[in-house]
């Protein structure tokens, strides 16, 4: 559904998607709840004096605050990350509403803004969706904000009655007097709320005594995105809009040497060509007009040395990195060397991972609209922070004069943090200022010009005693630094911590442990794709541990609790419980082999169980996948079954199919014809395991694909005896039968 904007004055988006024509009547009606002081606003960081603000900071338009209690019982609850189809839009003002003590059906959620942020101290405070943090990093003020609210509201009704606030006690949006059972709506008290002083302590709900955390409840935009309601960027409608379609140097940072537009200047609907240094972009009256022009500028690139690079020369420049003597200490216990030196049994190996394409449904798309000195921008972006402060520096205007629109992004996977795109489509409304212009790149534009998940070489070795305990361990990695080359950040002690993850905090009992990082950057740009190191090094190291246990004449299972400490206790919990679920002690069917895999990263614990038979034409199918996660607390069951299974298509579609190859310093993969998407009748049956054990708040859309790539490539193992120690699987002869 397109968004029809009549005036760039508007701001508001809604999650709950209110009509485009309903939006200045809801406008005026909160402005005028304002204006009688018949709203309750909380703001973030809990203000002394909640009532000393004034009315109109008070007004929605330019509100401080998560809460919003209407005396139509109608509760108004911010959403400040950025929804991708994680979820987190219905899951973090679950928090609230539930310390809140609401009815779920009486919240309404809106959208933070970064403007809104800005003016108001990071009231927010981080605004951006990556790493698994919305959870994770906000519950805590999420929770101390709706305490809070609910502890002046029933100040309120105390003063009402005349009684101890002790006296009472709420329940689903109403304050009850509890020896009298008086009862008064919050709506009835949100006016006498607001003029009191916040408390500077709270009490958080006990868990035991949450009605809506831990309930399975529907995610709010599904119904909108069924019917096409859903405004995403790319649906972005302005009045006089130009659209842009850009071609940047295939070879990564390339310049344009000299470029000849002659055969499009005159033609119909183009508007400009631009020559921006480092891609080319042509605005017209339509997309299509901008795109198809675009393949008639004959355009020369400078791409100077780096056209010489290939995928088999970094390859190599990976191998030299493992050689090199002196490397980054990432982690270091007792003297693994000189043990394995000495031991009588020592087991090594190698494992690689490719580049990979993040390949969002969205492609990149920005809108920018400059009017003087101000400006508006419409961006499938995971940091609305960032994309504000990236597009007032380009164009060279405060930041308080920048407006950046809340939308709903078509997919991110890390790929959308960065704001290269922003830059692109700020130089080039620049040039047509006055005007908004959308810039949508290709689907070819956005595979062979993205941040591509590091390409990485693993060495493990490992002296094991004659029982199979570890007695040393040493891994050496050597990948492109993602800190270094992306953020231009100084490493701790010479550790990328994305390159070692889940290696230097194995959990396994090893005395003598020894992880060393060789830092190799190469041209091709590297970015945070789903997982980030937990994408590929669980891979090392869990079929390494399989590797282990078969020579220990071991089961994989029973090998991994005898090496994990008791002290391990959620890695051995849930181990044990995806163990039970997958019923690993019985046996299966003729011809079908399983193997198991279990990791930690981003404050949860996750494991895997895939069951799989080979057939003689190297054809795998999988017959179960059982997967299951203890992020401490399950805020909504429901979403978290979904991402373990969005996690599983995405995982799937990268062990199979997943790889990003180079010639003449290009990417060679365009499309989804050569880079490959996991299809629906491909999708095996999984079976989902939620076991939060409480006490913590850990990750969920990243950490649950950790575990999945070892233990298919270990149950692989167990089928044909073959180790899989590189991905895709493609490249070993193996392809997926269709389910």
């Amino acid at each position: 559904m397109n968004i029809n904007v009549k005036s760039s004055a508007i701001s508001e988006s809604l999650i709950s998607s209110s009509e485009p024509g309903q939006l200045q009547g809801r406008r005026n009606f909160l402005k005028a709840s304002a204006a009688s002081a018949s709203i309750f606003s909380l703001g973030f960081y809990l203000p002394a004096k909640a009532g000393a603000a004034s009315k109109a900071e008070m007004a929605p338009e330019h509100l401080n605050a998560w809460i919003e209690i209407h005396p139509d019982e109608r509760v108004v609850i911010r959403y400040a990350r950025v929804e991708m189809g994680q979820g987190s839009s219905t899951s973090a003002p679950m928090i609230i509403a539930d310390e809140l003590d609401v009815d779920w059906k009486q919240v309404h959620i809106e959208y933070a803004t970064a403007e809104d942020n800005l003016k108001n101290k990071r009231v927010f405070g981080d605004m951006s969706s990556v790493g698994s943090r919305t959870i994770k990093n906000s519950q805590d003020y999420l929770r101390n904000a709706g305490a809070s609210a609910r502890a002046m509201l029933v100040l309120a009704a105390a003063q009402s009655w005349g009684v101890n606030e002790a006296e009472c006690t709420t329940s689903v949006g109403s304050v009850i007097h509890k020896p009298t059972q008086r009862r008064l709506s919050y709506g009835s008290l949100c006016v006498q709320a607001a003029k009191l002083e916040a408390p500077k302590n709270v009490s958080l709900k006990d868990p035991k005594d949450w009605k809506i955390i831990g309930q399975p409840v529907k995610r709010r935009e599904i119904p909108d995105i069924v019917v096409g309601k859903i405004r995403y960027a790319i649906d972005t409608q302005l009045p006089g809009m130009l659209y842009a379609a850009v071609a940047a140097c295939p070879v990564f940072n390339g310049t344009v040497k000299s470029f000849d537009a002659t055969r499009v200047q005159n033609r119909r609907g183009i508007v400009k060509v631009l020559n921006l240094n480092d891609f080319v972009a042509v605005v017209a009256d339509s997309w299509w007009r901008a795109k198809e022009a675009l393949k008639e500028i004959a355009i020369e690139w400078d791409t100077g040395e780096q056209s010489k690079l290939s995928t088999t020369s970094i390859q190599n420049y990976l191998k030299e990195g493992l050689q090199q003597p002196q490397q980054a200490v990432a982690r270091k216990d007792g003297d693994a060397l000189a043990v394995l030196d000495k031991s009588a049994k020592v087991l090594e190996a190698e494992y690689f991972t490719p580049y990979l394409a993040h390949a969002t449904m969205e492609p990149i798309v920005c809108t920018v609209w400059i009017q003087g000195d101000s400006m508006e921008v419409w961006a499938s972006s995971q940091s609305p922070e960032a994309t504000l402060a990236t597009a007032a520096a380009t164009a060279g205007i405060d930041q308080s004069r920048v407006k950046v629109h809340p939308v709903q992004l078509g997919g991110g996977l890390g790929r959308k943090g960065a704001q290269d795109y922003t830059k692109q489509a700020t130089l080039i409304a620049k040039a047509v200022a006055g005007k908004p212009v959308k810039m949508i790149w290709t689907r070819e534009e956005d595979i062979q010009h993205d941040l591509y998940r590091p390409m990485s070489l693993i060495k493990l070795r490992a002296a094991q005693k004659p029982n199979g305990d570890l007695d040393a361990l040493h891994i050496k990695v050597s990948a492109p630094s993602i800190f270094a080359s992306l953020l231009k950040l100084p490493l701790n002690n010479g550790v990328d911590g994305q390159a070692v993850a889940s290696l230097n905090d194995h959990p396994y009992a090893v005395e003598n442990c020894l992880v060393e990082y060789a830092q190799r950057n190469s041209n091709i740009p590297v970015g945070f794709w789903r997982s980030v190191g937990h994408s590929q090094n669980p891979f090392a190291r869990e079929c390494f541990i399989d590797e282990l246990a078969h020579a220990a004449g071991q089961d994989p299972l029973a090998y991994r609790l005898q090496i994990l400490p008791l002290s391990a206790v959620r890695d051995r919990a849930i181990l044990k419980k995806i163990a039970e679920s997958a019923q690993w002690d019985k046996p299966l069917a003729k011809g079908v082999y399983r193997g198991i895999a279990e990791t930690e990263g981003y404050g949860s614990w996750t494991a895997c169980v895939c069951e799989v038979s080979v057939n003689e034409r190297s054809e795998v199918k999988i017959h179960r996948i059982v997967i299951g996660i203890d992020p401490g607390y399950a805020v909504n069951p429901d979403n978290i079954q979904a991402q373990l299974q969005g996690s599983v298509v995405h995982g799937l579609s990268a062990i199979f199919w997943g790889e990003m190859t180079i010639k003449d310093g290009r990417i060679e993969q365009s499309n989804f014809h050569d880079y490959r998407m996991m299809r629906l009748n491909e999708m095996p049956l999984v079976q989902t395991v939620i076991a939060p054990t409480g006490g913590f708040w850990g990750g969920v859309g990243e950490p649950t694909q950790a575990p999945l790539g070892p233990a298919l490539a270990n149950a692989i193992f167990a089928a044909t005896g073959k180790r899989i120690r590189s991905f895709p699987l493609k490249n070993h002869g193996l392809s997926l039968v269709k389910a």
